[in-house]
């Protein structure tokens, strides 16, 4: 009799729940399909990923059903079956059915670009909704997707109609101890759930995909809400802050640094000229920031041409660092690499937080030799914070502002890309042609009122939905990225003919360097060669052009220059001028949660809950290790005292 009257008051939660984790099951399989290769099919690899799989949808669905479970607990009897109760429930249930079939939805486009369940990204597209709905909707044939979501959902109701899910639900009644039996094991599972598991409960497996697979989207969803900044000392393996400094200064120290003066922050210090007999070069520099530009794109072919054939006979005509690796898979975290030389602090990137202005950054460097410091961008630069770390951080805005505004405490000037320089524009902002011809008409300003500049460009090209106005190379736009990436190679290589015109182009320098790979996810933790990335110094008549096979790091490209123009200045970066014959080659590699160090062929990485990892790499796979007490010093050392500075507002200009 309870199980009957249980079944019959409590079967649309019921029906839901059953509903829920057999659509979460179907997903883990079309997941694990879809990367059959790197898919881990080992009979206690998939137990495991369905195992987990089952606790966090059980979680997940506790939380659905506590709300009504709580209802069907203080309605009265006498109002069970009333218009309140159908209409409250009917509304409750269909709104449920939405938010499940739009997640999953959801997380097949998510998995299609990121090869994840949702993580920061996800709860970033929540706050740009002009730029990703834009996107999705240029991407996807996204009347079809909210369709298919409506149909479906009508679909699944007239089923429980058919299966008297709502006849049971307002015909029958359960007693008050029932009730509270039901929400109370209801409560106990939730709270349970959501107290003793965390989003890497299910991360032991060593394959990442099987992880990944073995998360529920929603749950993954709200812990990365819920934990985007994660404090150092609390979650990763540390040392006495002391020692990390120590252990720092020793890193930092080369043939031209001198800790000559006690500052605030410990890692600050004087980076003496290459050359203290010669003059300061001063030429302007241009630096583009390539919208993920993978390595291995300067080998792809298509229709056996390469899709970079500019970026190709810049290898062969600049000092090319072939051995480059992104500090992370994010825009963000390519811009905090280059503007703060600084590994990447767990969470989220620095661009993106508060108290993220006035900080010591590469253009302090420029504006101390009297440079004037721009940046570019195509879209709207409110987009990922860009304008107010920009802004706040010394440089004036050049974008294609929508309407938002700079907050008041932002001391910069914003100029506005008018429509009729626009001849080609998507979600994410104008093309690369048109964000080259705007860097060049301002740099002709800038030559005529004779004022020395730095200009921080950003593309946007080459991502998803991979369009550029058609007739400017040989693959049709919005094919996919082979295309995007040939474009933006195109426009890159139109960039520099036009600036060959200029009177000012034989007393610039431009930079060219990826921000981060097109795709980042791997089956390991951090896949290695998904961080490889390109970069460029271009034109710089002091140093013979040269293949650098070296491995650098993002965060030593600044430092380099630097050193290359023979500037004596004030420094409190983590990136080091490669050509110093003290440099010790080593890169940071680094997720929102795992941070990664590479030194050649070894890795250690840093996981929440005070873990440490070191592996071989094979150019392919990691392989475990023995951990080394020293590499293990050193990355605590290089993280920790990152995430210290910023945290206690040491990484400011003063």
């Amino acid at each position: 009799m309870f199980t009957n009257k249980l079944k019959n008051r409590y079967s649309s939660l019921l029906f839901f729940s059953t509903l829920f984790i057999i659509i979460s099951f179907i997903l883990r399989i079309i997941f694990a399909l879809w990367i059959n290769k790197d898919f881990n099919w080992f009979i206690t690899e998939i137990l495991h990923t369905f195992f987990w799989g089952f606790i966090y949808d059980i979680s997940v669905v506790s939380c659905f059903c506590l709300f009504l479970s709580f209802y069907f607990l203080v309605l009265p009897s006498r109002f069970i079956n009333s218009i309140f109760d159908k209409i409250f429930v009917y509304f409750i249930y269909t709104l449920f059915l939405v938010i499940i079939y739009f997640t999953f939805f959801a997380e097949i486009t998510f998995w299609d670009e990121f090869k994840s369940r949702f993580n920061f990204i996800a709860v970033d597209y929540l706050i740009y909704t002009y730029e990703v709905v834009k996107n999705i909707q240029e991407s996807y044939p996204l009347p079809l997707l909210i369709g298919g979501i409506v149909l479906i959902t009508g679909i699944t109701l007239y089923i429980s109609k058919k299966r008297k899910v709502f006849y049971n639900t307002f015909n029958y009644k359960a007693t008050f101890t029932q009730k509270i039996i039901i929400f109370g094991i209801n409560l106990i599972i939730a709270t349970t759930t959501l107290f003793f598991i965390n989003n890497d409960s299910s991360s032991t497996s060593e394959n990442r995909y099987n992880n990944e697979i073995s998360k529920a989207g929603i749950f993954s969803f709200f812990s990365a809400f819920r934990n985007n900044h994660l404090k150092y000392d609390e979650h990763y393996k540390s040392i006495p802050i002391e020692d990390a400094f120590s252990e720092m200064k020793i890193e930092l120290k080369d043939s031209k640094t001198v800790f000559d003066q006690e500052f605030k922050n410990p890692l600050r210090r004087t980076v003496l000229a290459n050359n203290p007999t010669e003059i300061e070069q001063k030429p302007n520099v241009i630096f583009v920031m390539m919208e993920s530009m993978s390595s291995s794109f300067l080998q792809e072919k298509y229709n056996n041409k390469s899709i970079t054939p500019n970026l190709n006979e810049l290898a062969d005509n600049s000092i090319y660092f072939s051995n480059m690796f992104a500090n992370g898979t994010r825009t963000v975290r390519g811009m905090e690499a280059v503007t703060l030389s600084i590994p990447p602090t767990p969470g989220n990137s620095i661009v993106k937080r508060v108290d993220n202005q006035n900080l010591y950054t590469v253009s302090s460097v420029f504006k101390a030799k009297g440079y004037h410091n721009m940046f570019f961008y195509g879209g709207d630069g409110y987009f990922d914070n860009m304008n107010a770390f920009f802004g706040g951080n010394g440089f004036d805005i050049y974008d294609r502002g929508r309407g938002s505004i700079l907050s008041d405490d932002i001391n910069t000037k914003r100029y506005n890309i008018d429509d009729n320089e626009v001849t080609f524009e998507n979600a994410w902002g104008i093309a690369d042609d048109d964000i080259y011809r705007k860097v060049l008409k301002v740099a002709d300003e800038k030559y005529q009122s004779k004022q020395p500049f730095f200009a921080f460009v950003m593309s946007t090209s080459n991502h998803k939905p991979y369009t550029y106005e058609n007739g400017k190379i040989d693959i049709p736009s919005g094919t996919g990225r082979p295309g995007a990436v040939k474009y933006s190679d195109y426009a890159i290589g139109e960039f520099l003919k036009q600036a060959k015109k200029k009177p000012w182009f034989n007393n610039t320098v431009f930079v060219f360097i990826a921000d981060h790979c097109a795709s980042s996810a791997g089956k390991d933790a951090i896949d290695i060669k998904n961080h490889h990335i390109p970069a460029f110094i271009y034109n710089l008549h002091s140093h013979n052009n040269e293949k650098v096979e070296k491995e650098v790091s993002q965060i030593d490209i600044f430092p380099t220059l630097f050193s290359l123009l023979n500037w004596k200045y004030t420094s409190q970066f983590y990136g080091k001028d490669i050509f110093d014959p003290l440099y010790q080659s080593r890169s940071f590699v680094g997720t929102y949660i795992k941070l990664g160090m590479k030194k050649g062929d070894n890795v250690s990485i840093l996981s929440d809950q005070k873990i440490i990892n070191q592996y071989k790499w094979n150019k392919t796979n990691l392989i475990d290790a023995k951990v080394d007490p020293k590499f293990e010093r050193s990355i605590i050392s290089n993280y920790q005292t990152a995430d210290y500075l910023f945290n206690n507002k040491l990484l400011s200009e003063k």
